[in-house]
């Protein structure tokens, strides 16, 4: 019973890590490596090999599409190295500085709208045309929201892999 009771537990963290590799601001795949380590500690490595596999393999990729996203955005958008420079001020500014202050939203709002506004800040003062700054920040913003969308994919799989590995485990 208390074995089971862990294993759901563990799937409920597992399930805030998808979320949280969507939604800025919440911790992602990080959770679910820490739930499938916990899982390997109470009931053995050996039991966990794929899914611990799968999940750190997964959790380096996200990092590596957090950034590989908003630089694919912004250079299909035509950015220059102005607006991604900005981009990072932005998301550095919106996760630290004024728009967490803000009545709703905080510090998720600002992972978004900071490097939005950041990235178009940046090419106003680099290229000073209003049309090229704003595309260039809407590159950048769906950059990084497909980048989240993939990275939730990624978190998805995990779980998948990390149930069906062990869910004779727990059944048993």
């Amino acid at each position: 019973m208390e074995i089971a009771l862990l294993y759901w537990l563990l799937v409920a963290v597992m399930v805030v890590g998808i979320v949280g590799a969507v939604i800025p601001g919440i911790p992602g795949l990080i959770l679910s490596v820490a739930a499938i380590v916990v899982w390997g500690v109470v009931h053995g490595f050996r039991s966990v090999e794929l899914p611990l596999i799968v999940a750190v393999a997964a959790w380096l990729g996200s990092v590596a599409i957090d950034f590989l996203a908003s630089y694919l955005g912004a250079k299909q958008a035509g950015a220059s190295k102005w607006g991604q420079i900005g981009a990072i001020v932005g998301l550095l500014v919106g996760i630290f500085g004024l728009l967490p202050a803000l009545p709703f939203g905080g510090p998720f709002l600002g992972l978004l709208i900071g490097p939005l506004l950041g990235a178009i800040i940046g090419e106003l003062i680099y290229r000073k045309n209003l049309m090229v700054a704003l595309k260039a920040g809407l590159g950048i913003l769906v950059g990084t929201v497909l980048g989240n969308l993939i990275q939730g994919l990624l978190a998805l799989a995990v779980l998948i892999i990390f149930l069906v590995t062990t869910w004779s485990q727990v059944m048993s």
